[in-house]
This record gives C-alpha cells, structure tokens and sequence, in this order.
C-alpha cells in the first residue's frame, strides 16, 4: 500500500478514505431519506434512524483519519496541464467546505441527540451526551443539522460535477489521481 502521494496519484490510502467516505455519505442519506417509506413506530423505520445515527458518527471518525491521511501522505499531485489559479482556489474552498460539512453534520445530529434525551449507542457502548436535554434547543440543533445536511447535497454534486468537468472537458488528470485500483498506472 502506498502512503505518500506521488507527483501525479494520491496515496492508496488517501484513495481508499475518499471514496469509503462516499458510500457511508450515500449510506447516511439512503438511510434518512427512506425512513419514510417505513411506517412511523415501526421497527424497520426505528433501525433506518439508528443506522442514520451508527453511520453519522462513523462519518466523524473516519473524516478524522482521512485527515490525517491526507496530511501525512504529502502535498497533493500535480494537476496535469496545470489549472488556472482561480480554478485552484475554488477547489480549495470546496474541499475546505466539504471537509466542514463531514466535521459539523455529524455533530449537529449528536448534539441533536443529546438535547433531545436520546441515549446514543455505538457498536454496543453508550456515546456520552454532549448537552443536558432540552427540547426547545433540539429542535434549533436539529434544524441546522438538516439545513447543513441539504448543504451537502450541492456540495457532493459540485465535486463530482468539478471531477467530471476537468476530466471531460478540460482534460487533465483531476480525477485519474483519485480513481483507485489499477485503473492509472502511476509513472513515478
């Protein structure tokens, strides 16, 4: 496994990170959104929220990792041709953006939790809470998590749609340094 970035790939691990994190967000979202086709006070719906919640707080711990990951490997590869400077600045506000959205939206829905009473389990263990119950303060908590979860919508379709603009129209190697496997033959 590789764990450097080379001039022209990402990491293995850096890879692996970016798109685990892609289908636990798909997981995250199918979840929630198809709580109801499940009949309130089911068991099917009550599992569907509380995998929402397992998967939620996997979101926060893996981003921590990926973080660190991608820290360690190195400075990104280099983008082939070259990307004009405004072109790199907005990428780095969308990928800062959408780190913030992985960090905040999991936190949102545990302090979402915690202000409304509701204990939080993890693979079995208790997750402590993070406020004293208050209904009043869920409901604000809840709705901020719900509006920054919607934020993620447009910001995941902005970067797959970045990643296929530069592939398909501009040409260069912004997505082939991400794809995993032996899709890309590294050069160095």
């Amino acid at each position: 496994m590789q764990f450097k970035n080379t001039q022209s790939r990402y990491s293995t691990l850096v890879i692996w990170f970016h798109w685990l994190m892609l289908f636990v967000l798909i997981a995250v979202y199918a979840f929630m959104e198809l709580r109801g086709a499940a009949p309130k006070g089911s068991d099917l719906r009550a599992n569907m929220k509380s995998f929402h919640y397992l998967l939620g707080l996997l979101i926060l711990a893996l981003v921590m990792l990926r973080i660190g990951a991608r820290w360690a490997a190195g400075t990104a590869p280099d983008i082939q041709p070259p990307i004009p400077y405004w072109q790199d600045k907005l990428s780095q506000l969308l990928h800062y953006s959408l780190y913030a959205f992985m960090v905040t939206t999991p936190i949102l829905g545990w302090l979402t939790l915690s202000a409304d009473g509701k204990p939080i389990v993890l693979f079995g263990l208790p997750i402590p809470s993070l406020l004293d119950a208050n209904e009043s303060l869920s409901n604000q908590i809840k709705q901020l998590h719900e509006t920054v979860a919607s934020a993620g919508y447009f910001l995941i379709g902005l970067h797959a749609a970045a990643g296929l603009f530069h592939h398909y129209i501009q040409r260069d190697n912004t997505l082939v340094r991400m794809l995993p496997g032996s899709a890309i033959k590294d050069k160095n």
